[in-house]
């Protein structure tokens, strides 16, 4: 008890912990809206072109998160113009976006010489070293997609389960998917530093996926999910400084075991 009352006295802790805490929030909320969509691996995809926006970054020597938000919001837009123009079908435009964000990545490490630590804390996420920019970075752009979240949210509800109904209803449905689009690139680029560029994709699905499982409101669903994406990352950032452990690793396994004993509970309910 001594040891974990001392831990969060430390300032690179507290920011962990802020910034773990409102990434997990934004990405459940956000992620709950993509499973209902049917478009869970766009997260994936736009994550993976954030790639290109980090090695932009550390080439320029600019903040490797701005650039990587610059690089995500383009990617979006560009799944969503492919999408609209008939040129692919959502999972087609989706690889090609991240295949070209990565493939860019991966030239310009090569013209900077390769990788390193640096890069390598943004791939798998360094929660632990969240300094007082990254935590500004983080809370700005995660308050804003929390905040449009809760203002908007019947709104994006309604374009989910029907668009030409929502459209019909006065719902500008247009504008109304830019911005959701542009709040998951957003969320992305918020939880990078939290679980990295690989594993991103696990914090904004999975409690949203738990959630699901107890049938409830939507507005109780959202909770749900945010809460167990809150415990999965508090836990995980816990235990992996205790143990020495992969952080963005160990708030996966939470995820997924918090997944694993909701389901186990409705089967047997």
């Amino acid at each position: 008890m001594i040891d974990l009352l001392a831990i969060f006295g430390y300032k690179f802790f507290q920011n962990a912990l802020l910034g773990g805490i409102i990434s997990a929030a934004a990405c459940a909320w956000v992620g709950l809206f993509l499973i209902l969509r049917r478009e869970s691996m766009m997260g994936d995809g736009v994550a993976h072109t954030a790639f290109g926006g980090i090695a932009i970054g550390l080439l320029l020597g600019i903040s490797p998160l701005l650039t990587a938000l610059v690089i995500s919001v383009i990617s979006v837009l560009g799944i969503s113009y492919m999408k609209k123009k008939g040129l692919a079908n959502s999972d087609a435009a989706i690889a090609v976006i991240m295949a070209l964000g990565f493939a860019t990545g991966l030239i310009i490490i090569s013209l900077a010489g390769g990788f390193n630590v640096e890069l390598f804390s943004y791939l798998f996420g360094s929660i632990l070293t969240i300094n007082t920019w990254d935590l500004v970075l983080v809370t700005a752009l995660g308050l804003t997609t929390l905040t449009f979240l809760g203002i908007f949210y019947k709104e994006l509800l309604s374009m989910t389960f029907d668009e030409d109904a929502a459209r019909m209803t006065g719902i500008p449905v247009r504008a109304m998917s830019v911005v959701f689009n542009i709040l998951v690139a957003m969320t992305i680029v918020v939880s990078i530093k939290v679980i990295g560029i690989v594993l991103v994709t696990a914090l904004m699905i999975i409690p949203g996926l738990a959630a699901l499982q107890l049938n409830l409101s939507f507005r109780k669903t959202v909770g749900a999910a945010i809460t167990f994406g809150t415990i999965s990352t508090f836990a995980g950032l816990v235990l992996s400084s205790f143990y020495d452990l992969a952080t963005s690793g160990v708030i996966v396994f939470t995820a997924a075991a918090i997944f694993g004993f909701v389901a186990l509970y409705r089967r047997l309910a």
